[in-house]
């Protein structure tokens, strides 16, 4: 392994976690080993101890631990400034939604100290919010399915007279539930409300098949790769376990639409319903690489790698063709380590 600041390109990459709900930062750094090799550096940034990617070695060369998002964007600068003391970080990737302000935000202040990225905009990052989206298509004629915002739980009754039942209840940044009743309702209402504050948005639920699109946009309104998958077997939190990358000129169409709206800068991917009328509803839009981003390696379209070089300036060409009938299947394992690395994290935040 060459020390760092040698000639190996060091890439730091969060969303290490590993659950149920997975952060996509591992299938990330699955992408660029298969592009890189041996010639990539990885840094992990982890905000918990036991975040299952800080313990990953043959994947992550070292981890540190950063602030939460909470704390703010001087103390998240600060943190990186002290890490790149050390490393020579040249490209960072960001993977969580709700960290992205604050990167965004200090974007030209890494560029100074040698860390690339190719992020959104806050502009972009506001219009296709949760709590924003039905304006969105509003703007820019997108189906997308009705909701409200919910900052009581007595609220959800008019939700639920409006919409009727079932009824999708979702998280301010993530988690969703299809409720059957009011019960159903209050419950997952308090659940998220713990988990992500206010306000909870109750969305009218639209029957059909559950779509997912992994795009890459430029910046300028043109969308550089896209890949559709459609979930095979999806998890109580409507996580893709499985999924099948998919040929529809239709889906493709609705990714490039987006883009060019837009002009989305970065990773972003589409959570699509698609009705018996073969009408696409946007459920939700994602601002960043979805947990399944390995499955466009699969597909012959690597987004990873292709975001490394545009953050890096290098000139990326528009990938149209793709391997459809590729599935990914999730899986879970026991990854064995020792009480010594979780006692080095937690004490001194790096391992």
């Amino acid at each position: 392994m060459k020390p760092p600041g040698a000639t190996q390109l060091c890439i730091a990459v969060t969303g290490l976690n590993a659950n149920d709900n997975p952060g996509p930062g591992i299938a990330v750094i699955r992408a660029l080993k298969d592009a890189f090799g041996t010639d990539i550096r990885i840094i992990g940034l982890a905000y918990e101890n036991l975040e299952p990617g800080i313990y990953l070695n043959d994947l992550i060369h070292k981890t540190y631990k950063i602030p939460y998002p909470a704390a703010g964007k001087q103390a998240l600068f600060n943190r990186l400034n002290h890490i790149q003391e050390k490393e020579n970080i040249k490209v960072l990737i960001p993977n969580f939604d709700a960290e992205l302000y604050n990167f965004i935000k200090i974007v030209d202040e890494l560029k100074e100290i040698g860390i690339h990225t190719f992020l959104p905009t806050l502009q972009q990052l506001e219009i296709r919010d949760k709590i924003n989206l039905k304006q969105f298509g509003i703007n820019y004629k997108f189906n997308i399915p009705a909701n409200q915002l919910i900052y009581k739980a007595n609220e959800l009754a008019f939700a639920a007279e409006e919409f009727g039942y079932p009824l999708v209840i979702k998280g301010k940044f993530y988690e969703a539930y299809i409720v059957q009743n009011d019960a159903e309702a209050q419950k997952s209402f308090h659940k998220l409300q713990a988990k992500w504050g206010l306000p909870i948005i109750a969305q009218e639920f639209i029957k059909g098949t559950e779509i997912n699109i992994a795009g890459l946009g430029d910046g300028n309104g043109r969308t550089l790769s896209i890949i559709p998958m459609r979930k095979l077997y999806i998890t109580d939190k409507g996580k893709a376990w499985a999924g099948i990358t998919v040929e529809d000129e239709s889906l493709i169409d609705l990714a490039r639409d987006f883009a060019k709206a837009t002009a989305w800068r970065g990773g972003f991917e589409l959570e699509i319903m698609k009705n018996d009328k073969d009408e696409l509803y946007i459920m939700e839009i994602n601002p960043r690489f979805p947990a399944w981003i390995y499955l466009t390696v699969a597909a012959e379209q690597n987004q990873p790698e292709m975001l490394i070089n545009l953050a890096l300036g290098k000139p990326v060409s528009e990938l149209t063709s793709f391997r459809s009938g590729k599935m990914f299947i999730r899986y879970a394992w026991d990854n064995i380590v020792d009480v010594s690395e979780f006692q080095k994290i937690a004490a001194f935040g790096e391992l």
